[in-house]
């Protein structure tokens, strides 16, 4: 069965109500320039209440590999996520498992998935204004043409409507969303996310 990222949480009952709906991973976003920003302080707050065996992500954008050990180590995080331009040497340096994003344009890029040894590949739509969280799907068919690498997890303009049909072409290890499930930025819809995950996993 596919596995569920909730990304983007904000509050301790964003979080609870996710994992209640059967989420198996939560993702926390330590970027800035993304509405959905949270500190290592709130975010180490929501980890430490939650139940055992739910996977939490760090997300990060061009940050230092020091700084992001640090957060990692502070705030318990289980996986680190790096959707900037991260290299293949420096995903080694972080002391996590660590998931690679890649920005699909065409079918071009997924060449550099194979210079990274890392645990997955998230494939996320191209823009020339976010590192992700922009609500874009991209061409479905380079996502499947990926998987070649290693276990894919797909994100970009995933919502309860289509996760379905994108999990029957893609068959990905794992599906993430964030924009998809909000009422607002950072601000996850309870209902949103119970239909989502009903969905991704034919419940």
């Amino acid at each position: 069965m596919v596995k569920v990222k909730i990304c983007g949480i904000t509050s301790l009952d964003d979080a609870r109500m996710a994992v209640d709906a059967g989420a198996d991973a939560l993702g926390f976003v330590f970027y800035d320039k993304s509405p959905r920003n949270i500190n290592p302080l709130e975010a180490a707050q929501i980890i430490a209440k939650l139940p055992p065996f739910i996977q939490t992500v760090g997300l990060f954008v061009n940050e230092e590999i020091e700084k992001i050990n640090w957060t990692a180590d502070y705030c318990g995080l289980d996986i680190v996520q790096l959707h900037g331009d991260e290299t293949p040497e420096e995903c080694l340096e972080v002391n996590r498992r660590v998931i690679k994003a890649f920005r699909m344009q065409s079918i071009v890029s997924i060449e550099p998935l194979k210079k990274y040894q890392v645990s997955g590949y998230l494939l996320d739509a191209w823009s020339p204004d976010a590192y992700g969280g922009t609500g874009k799907t991209f061409n479905w068919e380079m996502a499947a043409a990926a998987s070649q690498y290693g276990r894919i997890i797909l994100a970009g303009g995933l919502y309860p409507e289509n996760v379905a049909e994108a999990i029957r072409e893609v068959r990905p290890y794992a599906v993430d969303v964030s924009s998809g499930v909000e009422s607002v930025p950072g601000k996850k819809d309870a209902a949103k996310v119970k239909d989502f995950i009903k969905q991704a996993k034919g419940r």
